[in-house]
């Protein structure tokens, strides 16, 4: 099956004022998800980060509004200034590593704790 990407936005930082303009965001926190379902079980991995903008008197301005169709313009501002193919390789080569491992975890035996009995 395909990987799905999905964005999140949880905040955004805005200026309450800033060149005449209100709510002009100058950071937006972003979370880049990848999931695939394998045999009933999804995989994922997520980049987390966030991404600088500066707004200058002059340039195209679009107002915050608290709407999906805004989300969509932040989902572009993002697209824009990041690589998202190498993100998407980077979350690919991540669940491609879960479904067929090539690493495990070993320990000792006497390292692992091992459970009180019960009477």
């Amino acid at each position: 099956m395909a990987i799905t990407y999905k964005w999140d936005i949880p905040i955004m930082q805005a200026h309450i004022e800033s060149e005449g303009e209100k709510n002009v965001i100058y950071t937006v926190n972003y979370r880049y998800e990848g999931s695939e379902e394998s045999s009933g079980v999804v995989y994922y991995n997520t980049i987390i980060g966030s991404e600088n903008y500066e707004y200058k008197k002059g340039e195209t301005f679009v107002p915050y509004e608290d709407t999906e169709a805004f989300e969509n313009v932040v989902i572009g501002w993002l697209e824009d200034s990041l690589d998202v193919a190498s993100m998407q390789n980077t979350i690919a080569q991540n669940i491609q590593s879960q479904l067929t491992p090539v690493n495990e975890d070993l320990y000792f035996t006497w390292m692992i704790p091992t459970p009180a009995p019960t009477e």
